[in-house]
């Protein structure tokens, strides 16, 4: 049965969440076995105001929670922060239940998108960046936020309950066992915040310089942001402003100390004896190493490699020279970094050969093209000689020095 929750955060403004443990990839995409949850809101003062919606499976789910609070014809403004389907898919029925009575408030964009996503014409009114909607006992101050992750997506800031409705930007995934931050342990909240990593670097990392952009344009409002409620995740109204700094940090790549990523394809285990011998050197240093194989008995979930990349100080690759060049999923892996996490790290190249090729070649273009640094390469013929061994050895020191 699906989980739904209709909570008051602060004021007159509610939370609808729903969980959404069926979506195995989001985006069709990212591997989620941590599930996701859609959050709309709801504010109800001297006007009712719904902010986004859910997907459109749970339409009427979300009719059947928002009338346990108020008649959906009673809904005065709809606000559309972005028009990606997990957020607006319940905007048809949501429209019908309340007789098409409801003004609909959004990016320029926004008016031809509802149009061609779902065949209807609503009431509309565009809002500009910067625009404030006095409704009586509240106010709304409308912002926008290019590429966080569409061109079309804005925030809303309540200004008498200091309260930022952010949509997709300070989300996460998974299904958090509370509503709010202060309500979870420290362990808890930890483990959220992993989840929330993988989040930001798959669905916003390739905008991620606009994350740091975004943050510093709001901060610029001189705005009193007590609560930050997203469209996914966890409501931020005991420590805000840990997601925010946690959001700057991951757009920018910061490194934890001492952690490295290492991720490589093995057909046959050559790569794998020479990948073991590095992490063996690695782990005696206390190094936090990460590890993801794609061999003939594993394929990791490329949402959890890229949302490491994003913490490590360095990165080691290890490739198979497969028909002549790199092994396949290795590039797309490589691709994928370069698409979604490009930063400025430390790389070192593992590669096995059995007479020649341009793997190594292959991989350091990729990488070098989207900021990485290449400090080393190490080539072996067949399976790691003892020299290639003293070189694998070395390199740990190399990386951590």
């Amino acid at each position: 049965m699906v989980k739904t929750y209709v909570d008051k955060v602060i004021g007159d403004l509610y939370v609808l969440r729903v969980d959404d443990e069926e979506t195995k990839y989001f985006e069709s995409l990212w591997y989620i076995p941590e599930g996701i949850t859609y959050n709309a809101y709801l504010l109800i003062g001297d006007k009712v105001v719904l902010f986004d919606g859910w997907k459109s499976r749970y339409s009427d789910l979300l009719i059947n929670e928002l009338s346990k609070v108020i008649d959906p014809k009673d809904i005065d403004y709809i606000v559309v922060h972005h028009m990606e389907q997990d957020h607006s898919g319940s905007l048809p029925k949501v429209l019908k239940a309340n007789e098409f009575r409801a003004m609909v408030l959004g990016h320029p964009m926004v008016r031809g998108m509802v149009e061609s996503f779902y065949g209807i014409k609503p009431k509309f009114r565009v809002v500009k960046d910067g625009d404030v909607l006095d409704l009586g006992k509240y106010s709304l101050r409308f912002a926008y936020t290019p590429w966080l992750h569409w061109p079309e997506t804005i925030v809303t800031y309540i200004k008498e309950l200091s309260t930022l409705i952010s949509c997709d930007v300070f989300g996460g995934y998974s299904i958090p066992k509370a509503l709010y931050d202060n309500e979870l342990t420290s362990d808890e909240l930890s483990k959220y915040l992993d989840y929330a990593r993988k989040y930001v670097i798959t669905v916003v990392g390739h905008y991620k310089d606009y994350i740091v952009k975004g943050i510093e344009k709001l901060r610029s409002l001189n705005v009193d942001i007590k609560v930050i409620a997203p469209a996914h995740g966890l409501l931020w109204r005991g420590s805000p402003e840990v997601i925010v700094s946690k959001y700057v940090e991951w757009a920018r790549g910061v490194p934890k100390d001492r952690k490295v990523t290492v991720i490589y394809d093995s057909m046959y285990g050559y790569v794998e004896e020479a990948i073991k011998v590095v992490i063996e050197e690695l782990s005696k240093l206390g190094i936090d190493v990460k590890v993801y194989a794609f061999t003939e008995n594993s394929r990791p979930a490329i949402g959890d490699v890229l949302s490491d990349v994003t913490d490590s100080s360095s990165l080691i690759i290890g490739v198979s020279t497969y028909e002549g060049e790199a092994f396949p999923e290795i590039v797309r892996m490589a691709n994928l970094i370069a698409m979604k996490a490009a930063f400025s790290k430390p790389v070192a190249i593992i590669t096995a050969y059995g007479w020649g090729g341009m793997a190594t070649k292959q991989i350091t273009d990729i990488l070098t093209k989207a900021g990485y640094e290449v400090i080393k390469t190490i080539e072996f013929k067949g399976k790691p000689d003892e020299q290639t061994i003293r070189e694998l050895r070395g390199l740990a020191k190399e990386l951590v020095s």
